[in-house]
Parts: structure tokens; sequence; C-alpha cells
């Protein structure tokens, strides 16, 4: 046995899956007997998916060492309330399930970009083509590769001098069957990939919390042991979904209190999971919009066990590193603890090499590279998708055959990875959450995102100028706000940007003179468009009267016990949730009164947001389970 801990088990576990990964991932990406694969066939597996492939591998895609090490990194810090991005993921996938592909789906678009440049105009398409791959090669694929061949460095004991050669390594397995497969290749070993990360993640937390009771305990007794330790603690937030700032300032900053459930969270939950290309491809990609639709709720009931696969072994690390005398399974002796968590990142290698049993640490490592493989495999076909269908066969080769579409295809994802792995530095490395950097600055962009997309998908009147001015000022804008508020919350100031921006295109879309007359929808249409304009409104106006009262009070110098504890809940979340649910009432209400339309808005007929029965339950299970888990742990 090496230092790591590892015996040759876990190295076989670990070496048969990849095997596996990779023997799957070229049998997918085999062409059938006479046939060459064309465009669809490569970049939307042919629309083939069915809803369990839809929900896999978005999840697959989603979760990668950002989440078992960022977040896990996170839940060691600041506790349970990182668990909100995940919790309230599960909520933005029936919203986008249910209002926003279906839109998509039925317009047949391939890319995001596409979307931009058939709803408003070439140039907002082209804009966003080159932010989203300069993004892809250089933020994600980079962070994603760094974060995961730490993770390998620390789990395994290795010398950073090798770092290169895992990063490349992790490259390699990732690209050699998805650059050449497409994206059917990427989906259907998703499912397997699914398999390794939520099974192997949860039986690394049964084993991490059983390690915490020791020789007689179970998982449940080591999880009791944990929480009784620290809700022994009066200033302890760890197990608290909503963050109060009297008791956690710092993690107040990250998550400052009912911000994660009605303030920026949204944006950046819509954001990611309704208009990222390598997330929203997967459900563009399936064989109906039924089966879309029952896809992402599938994956939503994943999105709710993450927190307890990530966040839980974090808190657990937590307590087992700053009070292992409070710990029966290390008082006892049973387990040789060796190594230090210098930053809070460390917390998920430093319990897989120190509790995890001989075999589940290869499990748990194969776990961890199905994460972080699955991603990059899925960030590989979604670069190549948006150079391939919006700059090369828009601006280049407008003539382009689907042979030469697939080939142009191929070179692209091959050259990302190239160039990824040439530009790889440790961006991250200095920085003691990653996980939090990278929602903070993600945040630059989600609310013109918001903006841009989600009126062009659902108010008739969204004008290209609009987009335009929008677009543009959307990053200048979070630098402004960091700048000139630099310790604010950043889910406060992009709630902030959100309503400045939203402002802003409203207002120039009313100002735009390009503009066509319609014929208003019919009149039960509109009708179910007042109610629902009437409804969204009254519950904005309440949110936005009711923040401002608090805030008044509270600048005042209000001592009333209530104000104070809102305040310190971040009760000015409810401007910002205001403001998205004012939007929802404005497109409504113009879209059943305004007798004019942009010349370019798409038309949308109620009947595309119908559900089946299937899908209003599982949506309702979800709600159920999340008002559960706030309930308990609020």
């Amino acid at each position: 046995m090496n230092s790591s801990g590892f015996q040759t088990i876990d190295f076989v576990i670990f070496g048969a899956y990849i095997v596996l990964l990779v023997c799957l991932g070229l049998f997918l990406s085999r062409n059938k007997k006479g046939q060459e694969k064309n465009a669809n066939d490569y970049f939307l597996a042919g629309n083939t998916l069915t809803w369990w492939a839809v929900g896999a591998s978005l999840i697959a895609a989603n979760i990668s060492a950002e989440q078992f090490i960022g977040m896990s990194g996170s839940g060691y810090k600041i506790g349970l309330c990182v668990a909100a991005y995940e919790l309230m993921a599960a909520l933005a996938l029936i919203v986008v399930g249910k209002f926003l592909l279906p839109i998509m789906i039925t317009q047949k678009i391939y890319t995001i970009p596409q979307f931009l440049r058939e709803r408003y105009n070439g140039g907002v398409g082209l804009a966003f083509s080159i932010f989203w791959l300069l993004l892809y090669v250089f933020v994600n694929l980079t962070s994603v590769a760094w974060l995961g061949t730490i993770a390998i460095e620390q789990i395994l004991g290795i010398d950073p001098m090798y770092r290169m050669y895992i990063i490349i390594f992790l490259f390699v397995i990732a690209g050699v069957y998805s650059i050449y497969g497409g994206l059917a290749a990427v989906a259907w070993t998703d499912v397997l990939q699914v398999v390794f990360l939520v099974g192997g993640g949860l039986i690394t937390a049964y084993f991490a919390l059983e390690a915490v009771s020791g020789a007689n305990g179970g998982a449940w007794d080591g999880f009791v042991i944990i929480f009784d330790k620290l809700k022994s603690l009066p200033e302890d937030t760890h197990f608290n979904l909503v963050v109060d700032r009297a008791l956690s300032p710092d993690a107040f900053k990250d998550l400052p209190g009912i911000a994660a459930v009605v303030g920026g969270v949204w944006l950046t939950n819509l954001g990611y999971w309704g208009f990222n290309q390598y997330i929203i491809q997967k459900g563009l990609a399936a064989k109906s919009l039924d089966e879309a639709k029952k896809g992402l709720i599938f994956a939503g009931f994943l999105k709710i066990l993450i927190p307890f696969i990530v966040v839980i072994p974090g808190i657990t690390a937590y307590v087992m590193y700053t009070y292992p005398q409070d710990i029966p399974g290390i008082q006892e002796g049973y387990f040789n603890v060796h190594g230090n968590i210098n930053v809070s990142d460390d917390a998920y290698p430093w319990l897989i090499r120190n509790f995890a049993p001989v075999g589940i640490k290869g499990l748990s490592f194969a776990a961890l590279a199905a994460a972080i493989i699955s991603s990059l495999a899925s960030m590989f076909n979604s670069t190549s998708t948006i150079f391939t269908m919006d700059i090369y066969k828009q601006h280049i080769n407008k003539k382009a055959s689907e042979h030469q579409l697939v080939k142009i295809g191929r070179i692209t994802a091959l050259a990302s990875l190239v160039i990824a792995a040439i530009a790889v530095q440790p961006l991250l490395g200095g920085l003691d959450q990653a996980f939090q950097y990278i929602q903070e600055y993600s945040g630059f962009i989600y609310p013109g995102i918001i903006v841009v997309f989600g009126l062009g998908l659902l108010w008739k009147r969204a004008s290209s100028n609009a987009a335009v001015w929008t677009s543009i000022l959307t990053i200048p804008m979070g630098i402004l706000f960091k700048v000139a508020f630099p310790d604010m919350p950043f889910q406060f100031r992009m709630g902030y940007i959100f309503i400045v921006l939203f402002l802003i295109f409203v207002a120039l879309t009313y100002m735009d003179n390009k503009k066509v007359n319609v014929e208003l929808p019919v009149e039960e249409d509109r009708k179910k468009m007042l109610k629902w304009a009437r409804f969204t409104f009254v519950i904005a106006l309440t949110c936005l009267v009711s923040a401002a009262i608090q805030k008044i009070m509270y600048v005042s110098g209000s001592s009333n016990a209530t104000v104070l504890y809102l305040e310190n809940i971040g009760f000015e979340a409810l401007f910002f949730f205001g403001a998205l649910i004012s939007s929802i009432s404005l497109f409504l209400y113009s879209n059943s009164k305004d007798v004019v339309k942009d010349p370019k808005s798409l038309v949308i007929n109620l009947e595309l947001f119908k559900t089946n029965k299937g899908f209003a339950i599982g949506a309702i299970g979800i709600c159920a389970i999340y008002t559960i888990l706030y309930v308990m742990f609020w």
C-alpha cells in the first residue's frame, strides 16, 4: 500500500472503469453500416436521446471537479447553505422544461447563438458565439481539468511535477470518443458516467459518515454525531440552509440569506440550465419534446441528491478535522489520519485518502474521474457545435456539405483540446473556495443573458437594438458594480444589475421604431395571459413593497427584532425576485394587448406550455422535497 492508502484493487477498479468508458464510447461512435454521420447525427445525436439519457447526460455534464472539490470545499467552510445552488437548480429545471425548452425545440435550433441570430440579428449571434467559445476553451475546460488534476494529486499523493501529464490524460480520455462520435457518444456514455458519479459519491458519503461513528455505529449514527456537534455550537451555521449575517458574516457574503431562495441564484440557474450550450444541447437532442421534458424532471431529482454526495462530506470533513476529539472513529484508533486541509478545497481529497475503505477508494476515484471526463467531453462537443454551425457555416463556408460540417466539428473539438491543454494555468490555485469564485464571475454575465434570451423567447416586442446594447453593457456593468460595491454580496450585485439591464432593455424596445402590426391572440389565450399577468403583478408588487418597507425601517434606525432579523437574512433579495416576476407580468400583458411586434419575434402557441400528468407529478415531487429540506434546515 502506498502513502495514499490505495491498494491494488482500487487501481484495478479505476482502470476497469476507464477501459469500459473508452470501449463504450468508441462502440457508440461507430457509423451505422452504409451510413455516414450528418450534422444532426454529430451535433444533436440524430435526435435519438430518451428521457433517461437526457437527464443523465445533463447531470454528468454539470457535475465536475467544481462540485466534487469546489462545492465540497464550500460545504467545509460555510456549510449546507451552498446546497442552495443544487436545490434551486431542481426548480429551475422545471421552469426550463415547461416554458423555455419547448420554444427552442419547436424552432429546431442547434445552438444558443443560432437562436440569437434568428431572433435578433447576426451581430448578436456572432458576438455570443465568440464569447461562448472563449469561455469554454479558456475558462471551463481549463478550470475543470485543473481542479480535477489537483484533486487527483491530493488523493493519490502525486508530486505536482506530474500535473500536466494528468491534465493531458484527462483530455485524451474525454476526447478519444467525444471528438469522433459527437453528441451521441457523449450522451450515451454519460449514462454510465452518472451511475459511477452518483453511486460512487453516495457510497463515499456513506463510508465517511460510518467512519465517524466508529466500530459499533453506522452512517446514520455518524450523521447524528456530526449534526449534534455543530448544533451544540451556538454560532455555527453549517447546518443552516439560510445564512444569518449576524451569525456568519463570511458565509453571508457568498450566500446572503434568502437570496439563495428568491434572489440572484435564480439568475444563475436559469442562465446556466436554460441558455448554456453544453447543457441545453442535451435537451435539444431529445427524440421528442415530451422526452426532453421528462429528462429535465429526472435531472431535477438527481440534482437533489448532489448535496448528499458532495456537501455533507465537506461538512463531515470539517468536524473530523476541527474536532477530532469528538469523533469516535478517530479516538478509537481505527484510522491513521495523515495530511492537512490547508484550504477548504482540500476537504474531499483528505476525506477519501483517510476514511474511504479499500475498494471504495477506487470507486470514489472513478466517480470523481467520471465527473471530470463527462464535463470535458460535453464541452468539447459544444465548442465544436458552436464554431461549426455559428461561425464556419454562417461566415466561412455557407455551402458546406454535411460531410464538411462533421469534419470541421471534429477538427474544432481537437483544436479546443490542444489549445486548452497549452493554456491551462493555475487560475484557481490560490483560491480557498473555487466553487464560489466560479459562481461570482459567472454572475458577471448571467443577468444580461437572462434579459436578452428570456425576453427574446417570450416577449413579442423585444428588439434587436435593445439586445445589442444590453449585451454590450452586461460585462461593463458587472465590473462597475464590483468596483463600486466591493463588499456587497455578489448575488445582490447580480440582482441590481439585472434590474438595471431589464429597464434599459424595455426602454430601448419601446423606443425602437422597427415593428410591424400583428393580430391579437385569440380571446381564450388573451384571457389566460391577462389572468397570469395580473397574478404575477400582484406577487411582484408585494415583493417590492415588502422589501422597500423593511429597508426603509432598517435604514431609519428601527430596533424592531423582526426588521433586524429580516435584514440579517437578506430580505432585500425580494427586490430582485420582484423584478424578475415583473418581467413575466410585462411580457404577458404586452403579448395579450399590443397590436405591434418586433419583425423577428417568435410565434408562441400556449399549447406548447402544456405538460402531461407525469411531468406535473414529478414537478410537485421536486417542490415537496425542496420544501421539506428548507423546513428542516432553515
